[in-house]
């Protein structure tokens, strides 16, 4: 007894749904180098940002948003798996105390109670890692277009500022008078490369942040994605030890009966042990349900069994035929000869 139960504990540990907290430590760890940088950096920064406040701002605040997004796509993932750990782990008849969101779907066919083991199909299983994938997904295209706007930001305060120096340029040019002093035409000169250079400021900041910000914003989405490719590949781990009794829904073919009354003393002691472990209105009910899931498979395997003697039948007919034809055209050959 004490054996199983230890077996039992190890099978519980071996499919539990692994926190993702230490993507979250190595998140708020990379944040805080990034902080220590920036003020090391403080005065550069302050000067850079200066040169073109106001995109430079537009970019902080895209980045802003960005990683509270990567940060909420991590934690969201708390309550999913502490769901599935206790809904795994729960007592028959006891249905978890809140339901989940982004396994709605989940939650919705599995049913709030639970009733001895839990089993499904092949064909549920798949359809519903399929549902969890699609919502993963979305929230990882949010991240990604956050990550390209920065990008995109950077490059638009690059060719903004590469637009005004090109036509500071041509103002200075144009200003310059051949002939004058030396001195005043150097006073000139200098006074017109002022422009240009605050281009050159405009398109190397943006840059600079718009860049910066998508390192950082791509690490971050990075982590999350892992957290969120952990929690779907210790899902699907759990999901597949439920199918191990039932396979992918389908009742193999064979030719005998063996395989029948096999099911059904299958189906039989699953009724028993779901009587023996719930309670009595929970468990009566529960009891049914399996019974006639275990008719249903009994029914569909019969079925196959009939299809398959009526084809035989009919192959031994058009044999039978067959050779009634030749015996006929073997009898009429002695008549001619």
């Amino acid at each position: 007894m004490r054996s199983g139960t230890s077996r039992s504990t190890m099978d519980i540990e071996y499919t539990k749904l692994s926190s993702p907290s230490v993507f979250l430590v190595r998140m708020l760890v990379f944040l805080v180098l990034c902080t220590l940088v920036g003020v090391v950096l403080y005065k550069q920064i302050i000067q850079a940002f200066f040169a073109n406040p106001g995109l430079n701002a537009l970019i902080g605040g895209v980045l802003f948003i960005g990683i509270i997004l990567a940060f909420r796509q991590v934690i969201r993932l708390y309550p999913e798996v502490s769901w599935v750990n206790n809904f795994r782990v729960a007592d028959p008849g006891l249905a978890p105390a809140r339901h989940p969101k982004l396994l709605a779907p989940m939650a919705a066919i599995l049913g709030g109670e639970r009733s001895g083991r839990m089993t499904i199909t092949q064909t549920t299983m798949r359809h519903l890692l399929d549902s969890i994938a699609t919502r993963l997904d979305e929230a990882r295209d949010i991240s990604r277009y956050m990550t390209g706007l920065l990008v995109f930001l950077g490059l638009l305060g690059t060719f903004w500022g590469l637009i005004e120096t090109v036509g500071s340029v041509g103002k200075v040019i144009d200003g310059l008078k051949v002939g004058g002093d030396s001195g005043a035409l150097f006073d000139t000169l200098k006074e017109g490369l002022a422009a240009p250079l605050g281009g050159m400021g405009i398109s190397f900041s943006s840059s600079l942040f718009g860049l910066a910000g998508s390192l950082i914003l791509g690490f971050l989405d990075l982590q999350s994605s892992q957290a969120q490719n952990r929690f779907y590949t210790d899902l699907e781990d759990w999901l597949a030890t439920t199918v191990r009794e039932y396979g992918n829904g389908e009742v193999p073919v064979a030719s005998g009966g063996g395989l029948a009354s096999g099911e059904l003393q299958a189906a039989v002691e699953r009724l028993r042990s779901v009587l023996e472990e719930g309670s009595a209105g929970r468990s009566t009910t529960a009891a049914m349900a399996s019974l006639a899931e275990a008719i249903q498979a009994l029914v569909s395997h019969m079925r196959t069994e009939q299809q398959m003697i009526r084809e035989w039948a009919d192959g031994q007919g058009e044999q039978n035929r067959e050779i009634r034809r030749l015996l006929e055209r073997i009898a009429r050959q002695p008549e001619k000869s």
